[in-house]
């Protein structure tokens, strides 16, 4: 006998979307299994019993599985099944969890998990949209606690128009990749890459997926009105108001202040450990007061720096509200590598490295997507242990190295040049020296003075800045810090992160720890980045290095294109490989062949890159009467010699052909492997191709 479920359809942005609830994961807390064209993906939320012990934050997490299945595949390399998460599905996770985290009770100490398994793509509908809408069903309709429902649209810009969830086509190839959450009343996350897109049309999209994400949300209220499950009541882990009390009567809040309004993270962190040292001692007596310690102090130095931001203007380290810390930069740094730079902001500090390669060295992908199949362009972002002063052994970059990456990657896609420009597989690896607020900006900024260090020809240049958020009891009180530091992204409410050129935005990304944001907020955030990356170029980049370098450097590979008949690729590769795999060893080049006939020499030796194209061009000509060679006897038979004056190309010299007077034996001119030059007299009888050696012109020998 079948489950009776219930179908909740949508019309959106001219394609149903539907929620089977009850269909299928009946033992999930809530389960949406969702439909929009052909994209099916079923979205799950669980949570624990019972909160998790010794913890002192919320145990939020989200997966999206990416099923090759779902698009007809079937994994590659030995292991028949999917691996490990996907760099998209990494950062799809991300944006599904950042707009969901702050609507459950701050509080809430149960684990929770949201899952995403896509099941099957169509194109027409992009699966990380779908993955993102269902978590919220999911949640909603939960007995999970949860401040939702919340909605998300995507919008992309195709010849100055928008395009709402645009396929995966219009994703890809459009002027802007925005992603919009909302709760019913305010914006809760933004995510966006753009080519250069002035702040005002950015804004314009931003409210134009708020409004979308109206009607969804009003749709999902009518499905929790229908089938949502009550709340279920849970264990608090606030901090006793009494234990606050008695903090203060022991640490004032005067105290407090001396001790976290310091420009130096350092003396900040040691002036905690002396109050914390204190009161240990005074509740040596109540355990269950020392458990939860940690937590209240960290409480009570947050509330602290907010009272005085708020109301009194001052920040931690003596800034202006609008003022950015110290600034440097410096390129070249690095010695023998391609392009170096390093950019200082405040104890924010980042080394970026840029490596120029072949474009056969391109990152292949094996994802969901056939229009991506290979990353031309590389950004990675490296988060030691010791750039905040601490001890860890390294395990590999973790979701936020992955996504800080992407967002940098992201920033300065829109600058690059093309491939024909420049050809080259590309790859900057930012390494912090040192963190202190914004290191994904500061990477941002590193990486395209490497990039111009190395030579890349890129168009503008790009620099990026986060803006940070302190809100009080009303919407109107509110107060934006340009370039926070660490504590004030701790106790803040926002991080919004936003790169771009002086002609408009190349990326954003949006972070919140409350219920959303109001249009003057959002609009002073993008404005206050806009004038914050704009002081950085002029003051600080471009007096570092001010434009892209004419010339990759000494110790970067030359790459030289030349175009061929694509008839002929057959010709300059061989059977199995064995022309061009010679022209590789003998001139100790690289070479890569796209299929129109683009051949790429790669190499370091400008005499033997130019020998491996003249190989080429040699293979690839069509022999007339009168054309001259050099070439190698490759061997000697009683009526002439065998010459290869290319890979894979021989022509015969009559022994009547190599000598102005008469010689008995071929042996008594050439022996096997002589360089010789040869002029051709066009095919003998059996097809060959006949050469001269007599006839060479003098000047030309």
């Amino acid at each position: 006998m079948s489950k009776e479920f219930k179908t909740f359809s949508l019309e959106l942005a001219g394609r149903t979307l539907s929620v089977d609830i009850g269909r299928v994961s009946a033992q999930a807390n809530g389960a949406a299994f969702m439909h929009y064209g052909d994209t099916t993906v079923l979205s799950t939320a669980t949570a624990s019993e019972k909160p998790r012990d010794g913890i002192d934050f919320f145990p939020l997490s989200v997966e999206y599985e990416e099923k090759l299945y779902s698009v007809g595949k079937i994994p590659g390399g030995f292991n028949k099944r999917e691996g490990k998460a996907s760099e998209n599905a990494i950062l799809t996770s991300r944006v599904i969890d950042r707009p969901m985290r702050p609507l459950f009770p701050k509080d809430y100490r149960n684990d929770v998990t949201l899952n995403n398994l896509v099941m099957s793509v169509d194109p027409e509908c992009r699966p990380e949209l779908v993955a993102m809408l269902g978590s919220a069903i999911a949640t909603s309709i939960s007995d999970i606690p949860f401040c939702g429902p919340c909605a998300t649209t995507q919008v992309g810009l195709i010849n100055g128009e928008f395009v709402i969830n645009p396929n995966q086509e219009q994703w890809k190839s459009g002027d802007m990749q925005l992603t919009v959450a909302s709760t019913s009343e305010k914006v809760i996350m933004i995510e966006a890459g753009a080519k250069e897109v002035p702040e005002a049309k950015m804004i314009e999209a931003i409210y134009k997926a708020h409004e979308i994400n109206q009607t969804i949300i009003a749709w999902i209220n009518q499905i929790v009105a229908e089938v949502g499950k009550q709340k279920h009541e849970y264990e608090s882990c606030a901090i006793p108001q009494e234990l606050f009390d008695a903090m203060k009567a022991i640490v004032t809040p005067e105290e407090m202040e001396v001790a976290v309004f310091t420009d130096e993270k350092q003396v900040r962190e040691e002036n905690i450990r002396n109050i914390t040292a204190k009161l240990e001692e005074a509740f040596a007596e109540n355990e269950e007061w020392l458990a939860i310690l940690g937590e209240a102090i960290y409480q009570y130095e947050k509330k602290t720096v907010r009272k005085m931001i708020l109301k009194d203007h001052k920040r931690p380290d003596g800034r202006e509200i609008t003022q950015i810390r110290p600034l440097a930069a410096e390129v070249d740094i690095i010695p023998r590598v391609h392009g170096s730079s390093m950019f200082t902001r405040g104890q924010t500090q980042i080394c970026d490295v840029c490596t120029l390669a072949p474009l056969s060295e391109m990152q292949k992908i094996d994802g969901l997507d056939d229009n991506e199949k290979a990353k031309r362009y590389m950004h990675h972002y490296n988060f030691p242990a010791y750039s905040v002063g601490e001890t860890k052994v390294s395990r590999g970059p973790g979701r936020r190295e992955i996504g800080h990456g992407a967002l940098a990657e992201r920033a300065l896609l829109p600058v690059l040049p093309t491939e024909e420009e420049f050809p080259y597989a590309i790859r900057c690896v930012s390494e912090t020296f040192e963190s202190n607020g914004s290191t994904s900006m500061a990477s941002t900024c590193a990486s395209c003075m490497s990039l111009m260090a190395a030579g890349v020809p890129i168009k503008r240049m790009v620099a990026g800045i986060s803006c940070g958020l302190v809100t009080g009891e009303t919407d109107d009180d509110f107060i934006l810090l340009t370039d926070i530091q660490g504590l004030e992204d701790f106790f803040g409410d926002m991080d919004f992160k936003v790169t771009g050129t002086t002609e408009g935005i190349t990326a954003i990304q949006m972070d919140i720890k409350i219920h959303g944001l109001t249009r003057p907020i959002v609009e002073g955030a993008i404005e206050r980045c806009r004038q914050a990356r704009l002081y950085i170029m002029d003051n600080c980049m471009k007096p570092a290095i001010a434009e892209p370098r004419k010339e990759v450097g000494p110790y970067a590979p030359k790459i030289v294109q030349i175009q061929i008949d694509p008839e002929k690729i057959g010709e300059v590769v061989g059977q199995r490989g064995k022309v061009i795999n010679e022209i590789i060893s003998r001139c100790e080049v690289k070479i890569d062949i796209t299929d129109d006939g683009a051949v790429s020499v790669c190499g370091t030796d400008k005499a033997n890159m130019d020998k491996a194209i003249e190989m080429i061009k040699t293979i690839v000509t069509e022999f007339e009467e009168g054309q001259i060679f050099k070439g190698k006897v490759v061997s000697i038979k009683e009526f002439g010699a065998f010459v290869e004056f290319a890979p894979g190309k021989e022509g015969m010299v009559h022994i009547s052909k190599i000598a102005k007077e008469r010689i008995e034996h071929v042996e008594d001119v050439l022996t096997l492997g002589d360089e010789v030059t040869v002029i051709c007299l066009g095919k003998d009888k059996m097809g060959r191709m006949s050469f001269s050696i007599k006839d060479v012109p003098a000047n030309k020998r």
